[in-house]
């Protein structure tokens, strides 16, 4: 059986793509492990579904000043020994990373061993951590066409950004149940990202009773971030957050209200959903989103609203206007190249492995 080594984390972003080719990677016969940060979120992830985890020192690479740049070099250079050390008892025959800062030691220990190193970059530029890592990298997949350019020619991929596949499978019924909801009027879901978005939050809800006479809405608001007051409201439900039942949600939304994240737009596009991005602001981002979501417009797959321009009038005539021409959003995501992720980034692990 061959060994693969899986890594990445710091966000649900780094990890959930990892988990999204454990099925394929399993039923080609690979054996995986997971290596991680201590107390990273891809820690509980990762340990739920039984795979071997062995989490190492990590820190993060800063480009602004902070104390913590004196002391983090250290922690990943402790990190690349540990790497080191694993790979001796693991023996891999390919090490598959998602980024992320933990991700960096061990691809460089992978790296100086001789051993093939794939790793995938979401964003339309990549962050610091790939930058450093894609120097020891076989292979660099990435989600946008824009992407290649920033890449080294003879190791640029375009294979999109694998999604799991149970979110194809969503069940109507069954997600009409949980919200209490009929098919009399078409169904908006707007999703701010793991932690909720107030800026979002506050869009919607500011145009709600308008919403309400056209559509029923699916609020994921974050954590802490529901309004008491408008529990009950036929046609409206909100949650903090929702996990196994996501895939439900998905199956009855007719469009789609989100961040730009580029997992959450990459489930989008391979669930053909019409959407509204409103990209997180340069202001509170490196302004990856930003470049996300204004891909995806040029491509035809989404509309977009920048935080500063919205306003109610906006929002609910942007909202009218993608699910009138819905269709059109839904072919153009038919045509993508950025489909079947995951057949393309097994078929890399397969000839990289040989």
């Amino acid at each position: 059986m061959k060994q693969i080594i899986l890594t990445g984390g710091g966000t649900a972003g780094h990890v959930t793509p990892n988990i999204a080719l454990l099925p394929s990677l399993a039923a080609a016969g690979y054996q995986v492990t997971y290596i991680g940060s201590y107390t990273g979120i891809e820690k509980q992830l990762i340990e739920d579904l039984g795979i071997t985890y062995y989490g190492i020192s990590s820190g993060k690479l800063r480009r602004y000043k902070s104390w913590k740049n004196l002391t983090d070099p250290f922690r990943v250079i402790a990190g690349y020994f540990q790497s080191r050390k694993l790979i001796r008892k693991i023996k891999p025959d390919i090490v598959f990373s998602k980024g992320g800062f933990v991700s960096v030691p061990v691809v460089l220990a992978a790296s100086h061993k001789h051993i093939p190193v794939i790793i995938h970059e979401s964003d339309m530029t990549p962050g610091l951590a790939n930058k450093i890592a894609m120097r020891g990298a076989t292979k660099i997949c990435c989600n946008f066409p824009e992407t290649l350019k920033y890449l080294p020619k003879d190791k640029a991929v375009l294979t999109g950004s694998p999604i799991r596949h149970e979110l194809l499978l969503g069940n109507k019924p069954a997600g009409l149940k949980l919200c209490g909801f009929n098919t009399s009027k078409p169904i908006i879901l707007v999703v701010g990202g793991s932690t909720g978005a107030v800026k979002v939050n506050n869009a919607v809800r500011a145009i709600l009773p308008e919403l309400l006479k056209k559509y029923q809405v699916v609020h994921l608001c974050g954590k802490g971030k529901t309004d008491a007051s408008l529990n009950g409201i036929d046609g409206y439900i909100q949650f903090e957050y929702i996990s196994d039942q996501m895939r439900d949600l998905f199956a009855i939304s007719d469009i789609v209200i989100s961040r730009a994240g580029a997992n959450a737009i990459c489930e989008l596009l391979a669930l053909r959903k019409p959407n509204i991005l409103i990209p997180l602001s340069a202001n509170a981002s490196r302004g990856d989103q930003i470049l996300n979501a204004n891909s995806f417009k040029e491509h035809g797959y989404s509309s977009v609203m920048t935080e500063e321009e919205i306003t109610p009038e906006k929002l609910l005539a942007a909202v009218d206007d993608l699910y009138k021409n819905r269709q059109k959003y839904i072919d153009a995501m038919d045509s993508s190249p950025q489909s079947e992720a995951i057949d393309k980034i097994m078929s890399l692990i397969k000839d990289c492995s040989k």
